[in-house]
């Protein structure tokens, strides 16, 4: 009796969401549905990640040593709509925190191997060597399916807070195709666990804990920030993705370290690297005014100073006057 009448109260309820959506003109399907991947079988990638931070570009706090400017190893998953190994605005897991601070990945992996098993909504796990400079190429493979077709990233900016870049749920499925080719301009996030302003800032945990926050050229506003250029309306890009279908039925395996190969970006990628982003010269405030040094019965001097806290680069502002007088009555003589 129970179950006849819940089927009841069920159609019931189906019946009055259908005549509400027809009388208001809205169609009856639910909200934010995932486009079904109707593709056929599997399908195979080639992911070349691109390196683009350079000293022209980036040129604040540019790292050039302990360590210079380098990525980490990419940690990659190909899953569901229900899985993110990341997402912006929202709390990064503690696998995505030991990850973006430190560069371990055991438990980021053991996160992801975790959702497998459980809900089932990652297929595969993959990876592709670290890039040992600001620029340079990693290569890796991996495989999709219709159930699993979204990819996702992460590789960690070194040196760093808590600083990444990445892909969050890519469909490379649209109906019943694969997608053959497409780019991606990479820029910086926060995984909002770390408090620190430059690459090279000591650790200083961010209590209570902030969701993942992408960086501009304008946030953090805060003239510390290593990405804090005020004259840019956009970062330019600091890294990109490229993700090309391959035909043949065969993953080649990569090497573990990074070769002299997966380095080196082409003539093409070179070129379109060298973006001058302008760098104004910034100063610290006034010290307080100094002595008023003179004879008695004259005028007398007092002067205060500022120093360079950063030197321009590639044309931005000059540096104003670091020292600065004005006439007064000498102390001594009141």
């Amino acid at each position: 009796m129970e179950k006849m009448t819940s089927l009841k109260v069920n159609c019931w309820l189906q019946w009055l969401t259908v005549t509400l959506a027809l009388l208001s003109g809205v169609p009856a399907m639910p909200v934010d549905v995932d486009r079904v991947c109707t593709a056929p079988s599997a399908a195979k990638y080639r992911l070349t990640f691109t390196g683009q931070w350079t000293q022209t570009a980036f040129p604040k706090h540019y790292p050039l040593y302990r360590p210079p400017a380098q990525w980490s190893p990419i940690i990659g998953v190909t899953h569901s709509s229900d899985y993110h190994i990341w997402q912006r605005n929202e709390y990064a897991s503690n696998g995505v925190r030991e990850f973006s601070e430190r560069g371990e990945a055991w438990t980021l992996i053991k996160e992801v191997e975790a959702a497998g098993e459980w809900i089932q909504s990652v297929y595969g796990l993959f990876s592709a060597p670290a890039v040992v400079g600001g620029t340079g190429q990693a290569i890796t493979e991996f495989e999709v399916y219709a159930r699993h077709s979204l990819l996702s990233f992460i590789v960690r900016i070194v040196p760093s807070p808590d600083w990444f870049v990445g892909i969050d749920s890519l469909n490379l499925c649209e109906g019943d195709n694969w997608i053959e080719n497409i780019s991606l301009d990479l820029y910086p996030y926060d995984a909002g666990t770390d408090s620190g302003f430059t690459f090279s800032s000591p650790n200083f945990e961010t209590i209570p804990q902030d969701k993942i926050t992408q960086i501009t050229a304008s946030f953090p506003r805060h003239p510390a920030n290593s990405f804090y250029y005020p004259r840019l309306k956009h970062l330019p890009p600091i890294a990109k993705v490229s993700l090309t279908k391959i035909k043949n039925k065969q993953i080649f395996s990569l090497p573990i370290q990074p070769t002299q190969s997966n380095q080196i970006p082409s003539d093409n990628e070179i070129d379109r690297s060298l973006i001058n982003t302008p760098l104004d010269c910034e100063v610290s405030v006034w010290s307080p005014w100094g002595l008023c040094k003179g004879q008695c019965g004259e005028k007398g001097v007092k002067h205060r100073t500022r120093y360079i806290h950063m030197h321009p680069a590639n044309n931005g502002a000059a540096c104003p006057p670091l020292e600065e007088k004005k006439l007064c009555i000498p102390d001594n003589c009141v």
